[in-house]
């Protein structure tokens, strides 16, 4: 292993000289300890080298070991459930061997060595294979089927397929490529710095959808597509995402806290295991893979930790699955950016900021996308990569916030005025928006209902009509108004308390599916166009807004899912406006 020496050391920052033989990105040890870093910048001799550990009591003429190998991480049975450190160190096993403090240096491989694991093989002795090809399958979880794919650059003939239990050391296959026989293991190392190749990229159609009803129905979100949400403090981004990590339909799902709170790590991980997944009935921790560079972690590895996730999750999405990337929250990434940007002394750019903060954010969402993987099966899969921003202050001028507004096709804004209304999810939705809905309401058309999308539509307009209604009543009073427009007023405050605000914690309102969507917004929108005709029809809006069906409109979130009793509601308000008529003539 060839060796440098460090000459200078600033916080998370390391300058070696006699680093002739390195290569951008490639891995170092530093020290006696091996702290473990990956170097940044080459001048000349001289490496620059971020290191992911705690740099304290390190020292000038210290060794650095450079590897030759790039930052990268071990993909292969065994993620699944698991929860690692920002450069993919299992924390359980850490806790187990070290206590509840990581060791700096200590090295524990990411996927366990000695567990076996029933390979069952799908290829057969004298097939051709190509790159992505499946060779076998694996039970990762009662969940998840893992799929053993031929890693890059090994296409060929298959000389040798084993079955039976394995560990992921162990030679599950053996192909003959032009001038050798490869050795495939059920694990592979792949740079984090690196995209993982795809034979083509599709247009998203699909909604990723999470039973969250402002974000379903107003702002979807597309299977492999790419959302933000930038808010204040306080305002629900972390719940935002817990939420979407416990419900989205996604079938792996990657959570990276990035510089995030510890207690809020804590919570998702005694949740996740209880919480039963709607769409499988089992734990939703046997779809889940936990990145934690908490806030008291080292700030340099918060950089790693995203591409740590987003490879593990390419990886799962070149097996077919839909994926959804979680990353809370990117400011904090951000901000060791801007920490090692300033210990090398570069030219800062807007508040502080690397001049290539944007492009770094860009790099960064391209890699989701709905594809068809590499293999010769042409399997599609999806990632869908959902990004909190933590502007100081809830500023939505800041850098990073416009930064991935360039780049994400939705904007889910929080808003710490219905946070403080106790207004959840605080989605303000005046100012989020989602490019998707055109992409999406074929199926919408062929899934859910036919006017769906008119539904949404008409439910957008009253909330757009109701805030300038509310201007006016500001000025004048509401008496001042029409009986139109304050009819206006109370159909949009029953889309906003009794449709747009859901409680997390309520274990019938915390998801709902796109049916029951429907059925309520159907009929919040049926009672408001029944009360105009009533208007018409002389009834005054005094005994409307009195009438007991309202109540019923704002028991519907907790009713079930089957559609009966939503169905009952919808006919009740037929039944009770005939009722008024017959009761005028």
């Amino acid at each position: 292993m060839e060796q440098g020496k460090i000459i200078r050391v600033a916080g998370p920052l390391v300058v070696a000289s006699g680093c002739l033989g390195a290569k951008m990105y490639d891995m170092v040890k530093i020290g006696a300890l091996g702290l473990i870093g990956e170097i940044i910048e080459l001048r000349e001799d001289h490496a620059f080298i971020q290191v992911y550990e705690d740099t304290t009591g390190i020292g000038p003429d210290e060794p650095v070991y450079l590897t030759g190998q790039p930052l990268s991480v071990e993909l292969g049975p065994g993620l699944v459930s698991s929860i690692y450190d920002g450069i993919q160190r299992p924390l359980d096993i850490i806790r187990e061997k070290e206590g509840d403090f990581v060791t700096r240096g200590i090295e524990v491989p990411a996927l366990d060595r000695k567990k076996k694991w029933e390979f069952l093989p799908m290829v057969e002795k004298g097939q051709s294979v190509q790159t992505g090809d499946i060779l076998g399958e694996i039970e990762e979880t009662p969940l998840i089927k893992h799929k053993i794919m031929v890693p890059t650059g090994s296409e060929g003939e298959i000389v040798e397929v084993k079955k039976g239990k394995l560990s992921v050391e162990e030679t599950v296959a053996k192909i003959q490529t032009e001038d050798r026989i490869l050795e495939i293991k059920m694990f592979q190392t792949w740079s984090i710095r690196k995209n993982r190749e795809v034979r083509e990229r599709l247009m998203p159609v699909d909604p990723l959808t999470t039973g969250q009803r402002v974000l379903d129905t107003l702002f979807p979100l597309a299977k492999g597509g790419t959302a933000c949400i930038p808010g204040p403090f306080g305002s629900g981004k972390t719940v935002v995402q817990h939420q979407l990590a416990k419900w989205s339909d996604a079938q792996i799902i990657v959570f990276v806290a990035c510089g995030e709170r510890g207690n809020e790590v804590a919570d998702l991980l005694l949740s996740f295991p209880e919480l039963i997944d709607p769409h499988t009935g089992r734990p939703l921790l046997e779809r889940t893979i936990i990145i934690a560079n908490t806030s008291n972690m080292p700030v340099a590895a918060r950089e790693a930790s995203i591409y740590t996730g987003m490879t593990i999750a390419e990886y799962f999405r070149d097996m077919g699955y839909s994926v959804a990337l979680m990353a809370d929250s990117s400011s904090r990434w951000a901000e060791a950016l801007r920490e090692i940007s300033g210990r090398m002394e570069e030219m800062p750019g807007e508040e502080g900021y690397p001049a290539y903060l944007a492009s770094r954010i860009a790099e960064f969402y391209e890699r989701a996308g709905n594809v068809i993987c590499l293999g010769s099966e042409g399997r599609k899969g999806a990632l869908s990569v959902i990004g909190a921003v933590s502007p100081p202050g809830g500023d939505l001028s800041d850098p990073v916030v416009q930064s991935t507004l360039k780049v994400v096709k939705v904007f889910w804004a929080l808003d710490d005025r219905l946070a403080n209304m106790r207004h959840f999810p605080a989605i303000n939705w005046l100012l989020s928006y989602s490019l998707y809905t055109e992409n999406i309401k074929g199926f919408w058309k062929d899934q859910v209902a036919e006017d769906f999308a008119d539904l949404r539509q008409t439910a957008m307009q009253l909330l757009e009509e109701e805030s300038e209604l509310q201007e006016i009543a500001r000025l004048v009073g509401v008496e001042s108004l029409a009986v139109r427009e304050r009819l206006v007023l109370e159909s949009a405050r029953s889309i906003r308390e009794d449709f747009l605000h859901q409680n997390a914690f309520h274990p019938q309102d915390t998801y709902t599916s796109l049916r029951k969507q429907y059925l309520m917004l159907r009929t919040i929108i049926h009672f408001h166009n029944s009360a105009i005709q009533a208007l018409e029809d002389g009834v005054s809006l005094e005994e409307i807004q009195v009438l007991e069906v309202r109540e019923q409109i704002s028991k519907m979130k907790f009713l079930p899912e089957e559609d009966t009793e939503l169905l009952e509601v919808y006919i009740q308000i037929d039944k009770t406006f005939k009722n008024i008529l017959k009761a005028k003539e």
